[in-house]
């Protein structure tokens, strides 16, 4: 089986889109994990009871983040999709975010995108078109899922999506540098 996360994410910066893969549809509890040896996605925890994930989560494949994983990316989609679905997505932006766990902080950025076949969010193509109460909901909901977790989150800025092409650009070549043992 492929290893998802080497995918190509075919990023177009004209359209500001890429591909993702979700590992945890909107409206879930259950909280799943790509395992790149297997090629199967994993119970990784249960978010509290009356929690649940705000939009599908998922990654861009053929990144790497600051945390190791995959650059993370949270779609908006007319309908929850399915845990490993690959879909194109249009980048509105980023929530620029550090982590913090047993001492260590590094950076967690949340890429936040549109898929490209929705109907519903269609004409948005910015983070700023989108209510503040959802951006701040979302921020929210990272705050207090770390927390129940034992870490800290904490949104640094949001940006739109010209920086949030410019890190999938950037984890890309960070992939390639340690895939190239640098």
């Amino acid at each position: 089986m492929a290893d998802l996360t080497t995918l190509p994410h075919h990023l177009d910066s004209a359209r500001q889109s890429c591909r993702a893969i979700v590992e945890t549809p909107r409206g879930r509890r259950s909280k799943f994990d790509y395992d790149p040896e297997s090629g199967l996605f994993e119970l990784g925890g249960l978010l509290a009871e009356g929690m649940a994930f705000p939009l599908d989560f998922g990654f861009v494949p053929s990144t790497l983040g600051e945390d190791g994983d995959p650059l993370d990316v949270l779609v908006l989609t007319d309908e929850p999709t399915f845990v490993g679905c690959l879909l194109t997505v249009r980048l509105l932006g980023v929530m620029e975010a550090e982590q913090t766990e047993d001492g260590r902080t590094a950076r967690n950025d949340r890429l936040l995108a549109v898929a490209e076949s929705s109907y519903l969010y269609e004409k948005i193509s910015h983070v700023d078109q989108l209510p503040g109460a959802v951006v701040e909901q979302l921020q929210q909901f990272f705050v207090n899922y770390n927390a129940a977790k034992g870490k800290q989150f904490e949104v640094l800025a949001v940006r739109g999506p010209g920086r949030a092409a410019e890190l999938v650009r950037q984890g890309s070549e960070a992939l390639r540098r340690k895939q190239a043992g640098h």
